[in-house]
């Protein structure tokens, strides 16, 4: 009988240690043993995301001897962007990669991104993006949305495409379908460019163009090609009407359960991956354009000094509700 006892003990005694290891927040974790985060992104392997979130688990592997790293969960496979900033917020996704248009409704500055032309190059966002400004941004993220920004990375300088006609002024993109992200500053650009703008969540776009059900859309030259959009675009026009951040975030309530050891980690980790995913972006844009000329799409160069005179009023309407001073603050930043 004694011998069945302390069998028992040992069975009971393995449960309740095998117990001890579990850790909802992030996948599974003991003390001292590996823990995995899983992250989203919306693009796929090889894209300028998926080479970013690499370099990152590279390093926080490194800085932790192995003990953190991550899963990355391509394609959306976790959900559209709202809904991955949304879970993180309440805990039920750990990281995520998503465009700022989400953003807006828990941030309202952060509808800056979305006016076309703010930027004068990239180097201005970079500069910007680095700065107490985009310090400030995070931080206000993290207080109102329950997300912490790891790091500003980048989506890319946006253009349109469409399967209607080539675009070399406002007037030509007149009565076209178009998606935009859900943004009301997205909307009111587009119509004022003269489009027949429509909100539409980032899942629904490829299915959307393929049905007719829209006929133009705007994304970073890398993420066209990665979605296969030369399938139903014909047209690639360089409006490089807006320059696209690509916060880095996770879940507060989970980086705060974290120790501060384990915090700087992810923290420097992020850090060290930015130039590298931001090279990556610059240099696949490249690569992309030249594929997906090859693929068959028209690259048609419009005249900018046209659009940006075009989206004046978008300016006059929104810098104001947005945060006019931060606005220009960005526009005329020293870098």
């Amino acid at each position: 009988m004694w011998r069945k006892v302390l069998a028992i003990t040992a069975v009971l005694s393995m449960v309740v240690v095998a117990g001890c290891g579990t850790n909802q927040a992030g996948g599974t974790e003991t003390d001292g043993e590996k823990r995995v985060f899983d992250v989203s992104l919306p693009l796929g392997e090889g894209s300028h995301h998926d080479e970013g979130l690499k370099k990152f688990k590279e390093e926080l592997e490194r800085l932790t001897d192995g003990r953190l790293s991550v899963k990355l969960h391509y394609n959306n496979e976790l959900g559209g962007e709202r809904e991955i900033t949304e879970g993180m917020g309440i805990n039920t996704i750990d990281m995520g990669l998503a465009s700022t248009g989400p953003l807006g409704s828990f941030v309202k500055d952060i509808y800056m991104f979305d006016l076309p032309y703010l930027f004068k190059d990239v180097n201005h966002a970079y500069a910007v993006l680095d700065s107490e400004i985009g310090e400030e941004l995070a931080k206000k993220i993290e207080e109102q949305a329950n997300v912490k920004v790891l790091s500003w990375w980048e989506n890319g300088t946006r253009h349109e495409t469409n399967s209607v006609r080539a675009v070399k002024t406002p007037e030509d993109l007149k009565g076209i379908k178009h998606r935009t992200q859900e943004s009301e500053v997205q909307v009111d650009t587009w119509r004022a460019f003269g489009a027949d703008a429509t909100p539409m969540a980032w899942p629904e776009v490829y299915t959307g163009l393929q049905q007719g059900v829209i006929e133009s859309q705007e994304n970073p030259i890398p993420t066209i090609l990665d979605v296969r959009f030369h399938e139903v675009q014909d047209y690639l026009n360089l409006t490089g009407h807006v320059y696209s951040p690509l916060p880095f975030m996770m879940s507060k309530q989970l980086f705060d359960s974290l120790s501060k050891e384990e915090q700087k980690a992810i923290l420097e980790a992020a850090k060290l991956a930015t130039p590298a995913q931001r090279e990556a972006s610059q240099r696949l844009e490249q690569e992309a354009l030249k594929q997906l000329e090859e693929n068959g799409m028209e690259l048609v160069q419009p005249d900018l000094d046209a659009f940006r005179k075009a989206v004046e009023p978008v300016y006059e309407k929104w810098a104001p509700q947005i945060n006019e001073e931060l606005i220009d603050k960005v526009r005329n930043f020293q870098y």
